[in-house]
Parts: C-alpha cells; sequence; structure tokens
C-alpha cells in the first residue's frame, strides 16, 4: 500500500493551506477524496495590562491573567509602561486593571501611556475589543478616576467595551471576581477564534482573586493583641502620634518589610449612640449586614457599615425626601462647587441633623450606608528584628468642625478603643521592596509618618547585616516636638548604619523648610547615589509632599546630572521600570 506524501510544519504554508494539501495528496494516494481535516482551534490572546503604584493592580492582573489560561486564553500581565497604543491597536482583546493616583492621576508606571492615550495624535482602535477594572478608595473624591478616564478614551478612539468597567472599594475581591467572570463569557461568546476548552476543575474563575491560602487573611482577620501604645510625639505638639506593636505571635503570619497591615476597626459608640438618637431608634432593630448576616441596628453601625463620611447614595434620597429643597439645589451639576462647600466637614450625623423631617426605617437607613472598610497601615517593623511582632506609627485623627469634634475611624480606635481583640491582617505592597542585594544603596524620604516604611527598612537591614549605604530625609513641624523615633534614628547615625540624616523641620523658622529643599541643598550627592545604583524611595502624602518630592528629584538630576528637562524625565522613566523607584503613598 502507498504512502502518501505529506506537507511538513516548516513548510511556507499556513496551518489551513498544508491541510486541504494534505488532504489533497491523501486522495491522490487512497484513491478517493480524504475526510475533510479539521484545523485546530485558534486559542484567542487575551492579555491583562496593569496600571499600578503600589502593585496592587499588578499582582491582580497576574492572578487574572493566570485564571485566563486555565479558562484556555493565551494571557499575559503586561504593564503599561511596556506597551504602545499601536500595538494596543492590533489586539483584538485586551483587559486593564488599573489603579488611581493622588487626585485622580495615572499611576507610575501608566503615566507615559496615558500621555499617549489623549495626545491628538493617538491611533484609532477599531479592532480592539476592551474592559477596564477600576481600583480605587471612595474615602477620595476622585474615585477610580483614572480607570473612568481610560475606558472613555479607548471608547473615543474606537475601541468596543466588551463588558462594562468595574468600578472597586477597597474590598475590590467580589467586585473583581465578577468582572473577571462576566468579561471571560463574553470573549468567550465573541467570534472569530473560539477559545479552547476550559480547563474541568475550573468551576469558578472567582476563586482565582479571593484569597485561597489557609490561615488567617481578610477574610479571616487575626485576633491579635494590642501590647504596646506609645506616644511618640511631646504634650505640646500639634500633632498625636503613636507607636503600636502588636503580637502575631500563634497567628502563622509573616510579612516583609514594605508590607502594611490591615486592621479591622469598630466605630466609636458614641458617635452610634448619637445616629440612633437621630433616627429616633433605640438600636435593637434587626437589620441586614453587608455580608448577608443579621444584626442589632447598634451593632451594626458599630461593626459593619461606615458611619462618618457622607456616602452619595444617602445624600441623594434626603435630597429626594426632604421638603426643604436647599439640598436638591447642590445636587445639579452646575453646583458642585457649593455642594463641596457644604459637605466640607460634615458627617452623617450633620445630614440627619441637618434635614431631621426624612426619615428612615433602620433597615432603610443602612440600605444607603457602604460597608465598613478596614484600614491599612504600612508596617514599621521587620520580623528580622522584632520575631512574631507587628509595628506601626499611627497619627491620632482627631479635629473639630462645625462645633463639633470628629474622630478617624482607626486610629482612634487603637489609640483610645482597642482593649480587646485588634483583627488583622497583612497586605502584601510587592511594589515596594527593598533591593534584592543588601549592597545596594537606598535613598529614603519619609516625612512624618511616612518614617514608618524606612523605620522597617533600617532595621532589617541591620538585622540581616547589608552594607549598603542608607540616607534617610525625614521632615516634621517641630525637631523638640515631633522627631520620630529620634533616639533609634540617632543611634544608627552613631553607628554607621545609617550613613546619612537629613531632616526638615517646617516651624523651627521663620521660613518653612520642607524634604524638598534638603534634596535640592544636596543634589550632587543625590545624583552621585543615583549613579551608583541607588534605589530611590518615597513614602506620605500622595497629593502634596510626594509631587513635590517627584519634581524635586526631576530638577537634581537636571542641575547636578548636566540634563534637559526631556533627559531627566527618561531618566526617572528608566528609574521606574528598573523597580529603582518606588512610592508606598495615600
Amino acid at each position: 500500500m502507498s504512502t502518501a506524501p505529506f506537507i511538513p510544519d516548516t513548510a511556507p504554508f499556513t496551518t489551513a493551506q498544508r491541510a486541504w494539501l494534505n488532504g489533497f495528496l491523501a486522495g491522490m494516494f487512497t484513491g478517493g477524496p480524504a475526510a475533510p481535516v479539521a484545523a485546530a482551534p485558534s486559542v484567542k490572546t487575551v492579555n491583562i495590562y496593569f496600571g499600578s503604584e503600589s502593585g496592587n493592580s499588578e499582582a491582580l492582573a497576574k492572578q487574572i491573567a493566570k485564571a485566563a489560561k486555565k479558562q484556555g486564553f493565551e494571557s499575559k500581565a503586561i504593564g503599561l509602561d511596556k506597551i504602545k497604543l499601536a500595538d494596543l491597536a492590533k489586539e483584538q482583546f485586551a483587559l486593564i486593571v488599573t489603579s488611581t493616583f493622588g487626585d485622580g492621576e495615572p499611576p507610575a508606571n501608566a503615566v507615559a501611556f496615558h500621555e499617549e492615550l489623549i495626545a491628538d495624535t493617538a491611533p484609532r482602535l477599531e479592532n480592539l475589543h476592551y474592559s477596564v477594572l477600576a481600583l480605587g478608595d471612595t474615602n477620595y473624591e476622585q474615585f477610580c478616576k483614572f480607570g473612568i478616564d481610560v475606558d472613555a478614551r479607548l471608547a473615543a478612539l474606537g475601541a468596543k467595551r466588551l463588558y462594562e468597567r468595574a468600578d472597586c472599594n477597597v474590598a475590590y475581591e467580589e467586585a473583581a471576581a465578577a468582572w473577571q467572570t462576566g468579561v471571560f463569557s463574553v470573549i468567550d461568546a465573541t467570534n472569530p477564534a473560539p477559545a479552547a476548552p476550559a480547563a474541568p476543575e475550573i468551576q469558578n474563575p472567582k476563586s482565582e482573586i479571593q484569597n485561597s491560602a489557609e490561615g488567617y487573611s481578610k477574610k479571616n482577620p487575626f485576633p491579635a493583641t494590642l501590647v504596646t501604645n506609645r506616644k511618640l510625639t511631646a504634650d505640646d505638639s500639634a500633632k498625636e502620634t503613636r507607636h503600636f506593636e502588636i503580637s502575631l505571635a500563634g497567628s502563622g503570619l509573616t510579612y516583609e518589610v514594605g508590607d502594611a497591615l490591615g486592621v479591622v476597626p469598630t466605630n466609636c459608640p458614641a458617635l452610634v449612640e448619637d445616629i440612633l438618637r437621630a433616627l429616633n431608634r433605640d438600636g435593637e432593630e434587626a437589620v441586614p449586614t453587608p455580608d448577608g448576616g443579621e444584626a442589632s441596628l447598634r451593632n451594626a453601625l458599630l461593626r459593619h457599615y461606615e458611619i462618618t463620611k457622607i456616602p452619595a447614595q444617602l445624600l441623594k434620597v434626603v435630597a429626594e425626601r426632604s421638603s426643604d429643597k436647599t439640598l436638591a439645589e447642590l445636587m445639579i451639576p452646575e453646583a458642585k462647587e457649593a455642594l463641596g462647600h457644604y459637605l466640607w466637614g460634615r458627617e452623617i450625623i450633620d445630614l440627619l441633623a441637618d434635614f431631621s423631617s426624612v426619615t428612615f426605617t433602620p433597615e432603610d437607613f443602612v440600605s444607603h450606608l457602604r460597608k465598613l472598610q478596614p484600614r491599612l497601615y504600612s508596617i514599621s517593623s521587620s520580623l528580622h528584628a522584632f520575631p512574631e511582632q507587628v509595628h506601626l506609627t499611627v497619627a491620632a485623627v482627631r479635629y473639630e468642625s462645625l462645633g463639633r469634634k470628629r474622630k478617624g475611624v482607626c486610629s482612634t480606635f487603637l489609640a483610645d478603643r482597642a482593649m480587646g481583640p485588634v483583627p488583622v491582617f497583612v497586605h502584601v505592597s510587592k511594589g515596594f521592596r527593598l533591593p534584592a542585594s543588601g549592597d545596594t544603596p537606598i535613598i529614603m524620604v519619609g516625612p512624618g509618618t511616612g518614617i514608618a516604611p524606612f523605620r522597617a527598612f533600617l532595621h532589617d537591614r541591620h538585622a540581616t547585616g547589608a552594607k549598603g549605604k542608607n540616607w534617610f530625609f525625614f521632615g516634621d513641624q517641630k525637631a523638640s516636638t515631633d522627631f520620630l523615633y529620634r533616639e533609634e534614628l540617632e543611634a544608627m547615625l552613631a553607628d554607621g548604619h545609617l550613613t546619612r540624616l537629613d531632616t526638615a523641620f517646617s516651624r523651627d523658622q521663620a521660613e518653612k523648610i520642607y524634604v524638598q529643599q534638603r534634596m535640592a541643598e544636596n543634589a550632587a550627592e543625590l545624583w552621585a547615589w543615583l549613579e551608583e545604583g541607588a534605589h530611590f524611595y518615597v513614602c506620605g502624602d500622595a497629593s502634596r509632599m510626594a509631587k513635590d518630592v517627584d519634581a524635586a528629584l526631576h530638577k537634581a538630576i537636571e542641575t547636578a546630572g548636566g540634563k534637559s528637562t526631556e533627559q531627566a524625565a527618561e531618566y526617572v522613566a528608566k528609574l521606574k521600570s528598573d523597580k529603582r523607584y518606588q512610592r508606598d503613598v495615600y
């Protein structure tokens, strides 16, 4: 019997052409037409592009890419700094996972992408099908703004929105899982190029996003013991900054320096009672909790719902139900600025007092509230130096507005009310890490409580015997009252572990001085350290300090490095892409 010749894979034909030719030749040598040869189904490429400042979006994008592969797609998690719009225009599918930085701006690795996206020369994207998963925090006015802007601009460039954007708050797991499931199902149903069958063991892509590790986690926080609560600032300071030491003994929890600790607080009991009086309720009424359970109204307000910042839904309902049209007039788009003035310094209790004619049933009231979220704090200790402990450096938020004393939810929970177990979990921050080599020099800029991760860095490098140089810029109001961890820093400076310590106390002289001025004064040495391979870190306020420090860094590179403005920007962009410029900002 003759053997049919075949067209090898190396022949210059497409898969379909080879299949047809092999079938034709097989028919010639077997005396009849060959059965049609089915081409293998094409596998869809669904890449996940991430915009990330602290590493959350990157970690989530990698999880989604892993789930996409198990779903039968080709998929990679790729930073937005690694893609050009011209390349994106050639793709059929793209999923974008991004956070928002500061006042609605792109995160560090998405700045160049954003500039290209909004440019008049941006290419058309008619071939692209996309969806956006935006991460944010509703405590900030520009909630998820960068993700919203990306979504709108891609559509304006002709890209097809294959699934509605999801805007996620701090607790993003469930919303992200629902978005992932929806996106995958739509892509599966999209022709041409059907996806390969999903792996049978994957019943629900949601499991890829949820924390599957055993033990204590965000969904199952560890009931820790607060062993130290010490005030760091002097009694005559304008601030109240505290040092907390929490025991992790028996938890099995570990962390790396650069990580954050999640703390699950309870609300102020006095504020709960004030709200109950405003609602004219005794607090024993049964109401649903956000997780589908049931609790008394008092307990729900104490443990399950946010009861300070006014949520948009509650504001809208009060405006609709009130016979006083003052609030309704503030809700129109043209009155945005006036609404901002009204809301400034007001909380839910003030809204209830201002519009006392509006009544709620207990269940109706909590339906307009947001779930009480854990708070994340940069860890200020190292397990190498303090085994089975985690330390925090927290400013207790206390102020007065509209004649009423106000309290930060979690900062005063730790300072005043954490008498029993403190529920905690570790939040991994892969985007804020020490260099792999202990010989690498580091430059740290952390005014105020921004000192937290750098205290951890210094203790960790000391405990592990790292030989790299350490330079720290610290600032606060007054040296006499606000020099946090002064004894520790001066001891490290004395023994040579801390190579340089530059301080800026803004109110110790007539003209205010900040850390960015100290950077400018030392531009030549700053440049020399960077040229030696130093990693540059910033922790603290995103809206002002981090922007000013970034500008000072660019300027130092220009002046000391002899660079143009454009060259300095390229140098900083390279620092970021090489993970040598990292920020933990809020």
